[in-house]
């Protein structure tokens, strides 16, 4: 069989899986699995680069071990967070886009730019800690820097040495041309943000380069770096065994991002007024879709729970609870930037609830059907909303990540939509950094069809039917 090893970095966990190649087929292995815990500073909240890079080596070295011969290595993470650096120095490290510095920020920008002809510049759906907006408050720094790395580029070069930008998540900084898929260096000036910084773009498939000798000598073993949807969504689309002309997709995670995949750029007013964005895909294409808060809102109100009994909640049993729970409970608008940063999750949503009329929960299993419901209703309105505005007509939903594990949520975005839902595979993000890398190395072929042909052949999904 033939190996190569995806580095999936997520907003709360990282994992290293070596993906093996026979004749058209994939089986994974988990080799690595660690915590992405933010660290809050005086200076604001940032990433534990350290420990990350840590994680990334030791899954690494066990990915060399466990596979022998490995092909190539690629890195996806999530998105608009980077490094800036001068020469081979961090300026810092790199801040958490649950930062609350952003604000300042996004006003800076709109004063130069408003929001109406940065979308028909850039494609993306307002949020305010997208990398444009992080970038105003960077005062005195970019000055300094002669780069500026994403995430998963950022760990590129610590492998390789090489500095780039992957297409896919440079989609995402507000700085990348929408139609040419170049760099707007023109508003980039505009805004202060020097060209110099602004990378090389290399696209999925693309090589970065080779390991550097110590790299090598650390892990046990040298490939080549290939770049893949380094934006973990690029990767998980990828994964999504649809049909892309009747299906929309929900990449379920920490957040929860829903759409459709498009072959041209939607610009619309009315795709700007729903907040819409159209990032950049694999081959091209374009991601149409729509952040919801996602399973944030679950495990942020878990956590406050734990912090405050000091024991240890069983998802699986409080959700088969919340599953009994009958009669109406609370509906809450899951998009509300009131549960975007960390803190006091039950509190926020029962303040909600309560200015909106809405009953409040009395018990955690109210709790739970209260957030599952409202991200449900979240989902099935986005995905209504993402055929009306692209024109396609959506027969499938595909929930692919760690919700494609939640039946009540899959059952209940389907009840909702009434649209059936397949679940699954968990793994998708993974599985997309492997088939683009395998792609790249002639162990498969062909076209985002024919690597979704291979996701479906080897991970069979759940149905949820709507309720009459």
């Amino acid at each position: 069989m033939k190996s190569v090893a995806a580095v999936d970095l997520g907003a709360t966990s990282g994992r290293v899986i070596v993906g093996r190649f026979d004749r058209g087929s994939i089986q994974m292995e988990t080799v690595g699995r660690f915590a992405n815990d933010p660290v809050q500073t005086p200076g604001g909240m940032h990433w534990d680069l350290t420990a990350l890079t840590r994680g990334v080596t030791d899954g690494l070295r066990e990915a060399f071990r466990a596979a022998g011969d490995i092909a190539s290595i690629g890195v996806d993470s999530w998105a608009v967070d980077y490094a800036l650096l001068r020469g081979d120095r961090m300026l810092g490290t790199p801040f958490h886009y649950r930062d609350d510095r952003t604000a300042g920020g996004v006003e800076r920008v709109h004063g130069i730019a408003p929001f109406d002809e940065l979308y028909r510049r850039n494609g993306l759906q307002f949020l305010p800690f997208n990398t444009l907006y992080q970038l105003a408050c960077e005062e005195g720094v970019l000055d300094a820097a002669d780069s500026m790395l994403m995430i998963p580029d950022l760990f590129g070069w610590l492998l390789t040495g090489e500095k780039v930008a992957e297409r896919t998540n440079a989609s995402t900084t507000g700085l990348l041309d929408v139609t040419t898929q170049q760099w707007d260096t023109e508003l980039a000036s505009r805004l202060g943000v020097p060209a110099r910084i602004l990378p090389r773009l290399v696209d999925p498939g693309d090589t970065v380069g080779s390991l550097l000798p110590h790299v090598a000598r650390e892990l046990g073993g040298s490939a080549p770096v290939v770049a893949v949807g380094s934006h973990d969504t690029a990767s998980a689309v990828v994964a999504v065994p649809m049909k892309a002309d009747q299906a929309a997709y929900i990449s379920c995670g920490t957040w929860g991002l829903v759409g459709v995949e498009t072959a041209s750029p939607v610009l619309t007013d009315a795709a700007r007024e729903a907040n819409f964005t159209n990032e950049g895909g694999v081959d091209s294409r374009t991601r149409f879709l729509h952040n919801v808060m996602g399973l944030w809102l679950l495990s942020e109100t878990i956590r406050e729970w734990e912090r405050e009994s000091g024991e240890k909640i069983d998802l699986p049993a409080l959700l088969a609870e919340a599953a009994r729970v009958e009669g109406p409970v609370g509906i809450f608008d899951a998009n509300d930037p009131v549960f975007m940063p960390p803190g006091d999750m039950p509190r926020r949503i029962r303040t909600w609830l309560a200015e909106h009329d809405q009953p409040v929960p009395a018990t955690r299993a109210e709790f739970a059907r209260s957030i599952v419901e409202s991200l449900a209703e979240a989902f099935a309105s986005a995905v209504r909303t993402a055929g009306e505005l692209s024109g396609i007509d959506v027969r499938t939903i595909h929930i692919v990540g760690g919700g494609s594990l939640n039946q009540l949520l899959c059952q209940l975005t389907a009840d909702r939509s009434g649209i059936p839902v397949e679940a699954g595979p968990v793994e998708a993000t993974a599985i997309g950094n492997l088939l683009v890398q395998a792609r790249s190395a002639g162990f498969i072929s062909g076209d985002l069809d024919a690597m979704r042909a291979v996701v479906a052949e080897a991970f069979r999904p759940t149905r949820y039917t709507p309720a009459s």
